[in-house]
C-alpha cells in the first residue's frame, strides 16, 4: 500500500489531544506518524469497508461523519453507530478474520488509517498507546450499554432528546460547536439507531421546536434550551 502525503502532523492536528495519549513522546508521536495512511477523502455513501471484508486497520475521524451497521439474513439494515471528528472506530473486528459491520461517509469525510498490524507492533513499544486503545475500547461498550438502556426503556421523546444532547457532547468535548450544528445523519438513519420510525423522529424534532426547545431547520440544530432537553431525558 502507498502510503499518501503527511499533509498534518499528529502533532499539530487540533484532535491530537483526543486521539493521542498525552504521554506519548515526540519520538513515539512520530513513529505513529510513520504508520498512519491519510487517504483520498470519502464522498457521501461511499463505502469504506463493508461486513466479511478482511480486518485490516482501525480508523479515525478528521472531519465528516461516519456510520457503521450491520445487514441481517432479511436484509433490515440496523445502524451500530455514529463517528464524528476525532472519533475512533473500527475495533470491533480486533480478534475477528473478517468485519463485522459496515461503514459507509455520511458526507465528505477525511480519515486516518492506522494499519493493525502495525500498530499492534508499536502498542508493544509504547504502552501508553496501548491503554490509550484499550479506554477507547471500553469507552464503546459503556456506550454500547447506554444505548440499550435508551432502546429498551425509554420514550420516543427521551430517546431523540438523550441522542441531541449525546451528540452535543461529543462535539464539546472535540472543541467544536456544541450549541449549533449540523447533523450528519439523517432522519431514517436516527429513527434506525433509536429504534424509531422516520415519521416519529419528524414530529418530535416539531414538538421540541414547537416546545421551545430547540431550533431545526433541515439538518442545521440549534439547542435553545439544554435544561428542558435533559428534563426530557429524565422523564
Amino acid at each position: 500500500m502507498i502510503k499518501a502525503k503527511i499533509e498534518t502532523a499528529c502533532t499539530e492536528c487540533a484532535l491530537s489531544r483526543l486521539c493521542l495519549p498525552v504521554a506519548l513522546s515526540t519520538e513515539d508521536v512520530e513513529s505513529l506518524e510513520e504508520i498512519i495512511d491519510r487517504p483520498k477523502p470519502l464522498s457521501r455513501g461511499d463505502y469504506l469497508y463493508q461486513a466479511g471484508d478482511a480486518f485490516e486497520a482501525l480508523y479515525v475521524v478528521r472531519s465528516g461523519a461516519v456510520k457503521t451497521f450491520t445487514v441481517d439474513p432479511g436484509g433490515t439494515e440496523q445502524i451500530t453507530g455514529f463517528y464524528l471528528p476525532g472519533e475512533l472506530f473500527g475495533l470491533t473486528g480486533i480478534n475477528k478474520p473478517a468485519q463485522n459491520t459496515t461503514a459507509q461517509a455520511l458526507e465528505r469525510t477525511n480519515l486516518c488509517v492506522l494499519p493493525y498490524d502495525e500498530l499492534d507492533r508499536l502498542c508493544s513499544d509504547v504502552p501508553s498507546l496501548a491503554r490509550q486503545i484499550m479506554k477507547v475500547m471500553s469507552d464503546e461498550i459503556r456506550e454500547d450499554h447506554a444505548l440499550l438502556t435508551l432502546v429498551s426503556k425509554k420514550r420516543a421523546e427521551a430517546r431523540l432528546a438523550t441522542f441531541l444532547l449525546s451528540i452535543a457532547q461529543r462535539l464539546k468535548r472535540r472543541q467544536l460547536p456544541d450549541e449549533s450544528f449540523q447533523l450528519s445523519m439523517s432522519r431514517s438513519d436516527i429513527g434506525n439507531y433509536l429504534g424509531l420510525a422516520e415519521e416519529t423522529i419528524s414530529r418530535m424534532f416539531t414538538r421540541f421546536q414547537e416546545d421551545g426547545l430547540l431550533a431545526v431547520q433541515r439538518k442545521q440544530i440549534d439547542l435553545i434550551d439544554r435544561d428542558g432537553l435533559q428534563a426530557v431525558c429524565d422523564s
